[in-house]
């Protein structure tokens, strides 16, 4: 995918879904030329993927399970070490030492500005490193998996990106502009491919694909550009 920059301004190709040249769109340089800030990503990706946890994992103490009132044995005669209940963490069956507990709190503040401005590093990576593709619109005439595969091929010829096509892997985030029923039951069997919505983008989802696919490339950058 051919790019140019000219002073604050950077351009770059858009699609057809035939493969076809569609267009060149301009696009803001605080989106898709931002520097690289590798602690900024680290410290939103990590709390949203700290957020994600359900902090359910729980364990009962020696107080907490259920037996163990009695005394296994007398404490002197048996020629056995002393033990005065059979739920001590050193017993089978008994508590749990230093165990998870379910009332941690994993939860992470991420302000409105990080989330945008680590999106905004992300993607300008992954523009500089040639992994992002821009559509005029994914539409298909009827609800069919074999319309879809159709499409990704043409765009993976036009590209030179040969793995959008036949890798089984999910590779490539395709962010939807909005909702398209038919698009998303189409595209959805397609193992290399995941569909999310342009308003839910995180520098989570891009960082996990290696290709970011965009719909509607103009009305997305002024989308993306009201987030910053």
């Amino acid at each position: 995918m051919t790019t140019a920059k000219i002073q604050n301004k950077i351009s770059a190709k858009i699609y057809s879904q035939k493969g076809t040249e569609a267009g060149v769109i301009d696009l803001p340089a605080k989106v898709f030329a931002a520097k690289w800030r590798a602690d900024l990503v680290h410290q939103v990706v990590e709390g949203m993927r700290s957020n994600k946890r359900a902090g359910t994992a729980d364990t009962k103490d020696r107080g907490e399970v259920r037996g163990g009132g009695k005394k296994p044995w007398k404490q002197k005669g048996t020629g056995r070490a002393r033990h005065g209940s059979s739920r001590s963490p050193i017993w089978v069956g008994g508590g749990v030492t230093h165990g998870p507990l379910a009332e941690k709190n994993y939860k992470r503040k991420i302000s409105k500005k990080m989330r945008a401005q680590a999106l905004f590093s992300v993607l300008s990576k992954k523009f500089k490193d040639g992994e992002i593709i821009f559509i005029d619109t994914l539409s298909v005439s009827s609800i069919k998996t074999k319309n879809a595969v159709l499409i990704m091929k043409s765009l993976a010829k036009a590209s030179g990106l040969k793995t959008l096509g036949g890798s089984k892997k999910a590779r490539v985030l395709t962010a939807l502009f909005g909702r398209n029923e038919q698009a998303e039951k189409s595209f959805r069997n397609l193992p290399q491919l995941e569909i999310v919505f342009l308003k839910n983008l995180n520098p989570l989802d891009v960082l996990n694909h290696q290709y970011l696919l965009i719909e509607k490339g103009e009305e997305a950058v002024k989308f993306l550009e009201s987030r910053g």
